[in-house]
């Protein structure tokens, strides 16, 4: 049973969530791996040092985007593909729990699948900007 009086505050709750980790995960590649040492993180798998400001400023954007509900719907999509190019250029091959060394794909596709069910709910209540109705 779908309960039509609490679900939209449960989006609430996982919009900002999501949000709110995409925060704490760009704040790691800033303030402890350093943006230099990011993009050299990103030189060494091969990647072009561009995608990794583009990385950090789709977190950091793409993060207070969620919060405040801007566009979030289609914000989520851009992180959702974020995420599965993580799996398979970093985490795939490290096995799949994430505390394995380097950072299973067990994490990522957890959170890529949270962002998935977000963008199949809706942007839910107090969104500023709220997405337009897919279909």
């Amino acid at each position: 049973m779908f309960d039509n009086k609490t679900a939209p505050y449960g989006v609430l709750l996982l919009r900002v969530l999501l949000g709110v980790l995409f925060l704490a995960h760009v704040s790691v590649k800033v303030f402890v791996f350093t943006v230099p040492g990011f993009v050299g993180y990103f030189g060494s798998l091969g990647l072009p040092p561009v995608m990794a400001y583009l990385t950090i400023a789709l977190e950091l954007l793409g993060g207070l985007a969620l919060i405040f509900g801007v566009y979030a719907r289609w914000v989520a999509v851009s992180l959702v593909f974020e995420l599965l190019g993580t799996i398979a250029v970093v985490h795939s091959k490290l096995g799949w729990e994430f505390n394995n060394k380097g950072g299973g794909w067990e994490y990522p596709a957890f959170w890529a699948t949270a962002l998935v069910v977000f963008i199949l709910l809706g942007d839910g209540p107090y969104a500023f900007r709220p997405s337009r109705r897919v279909g």
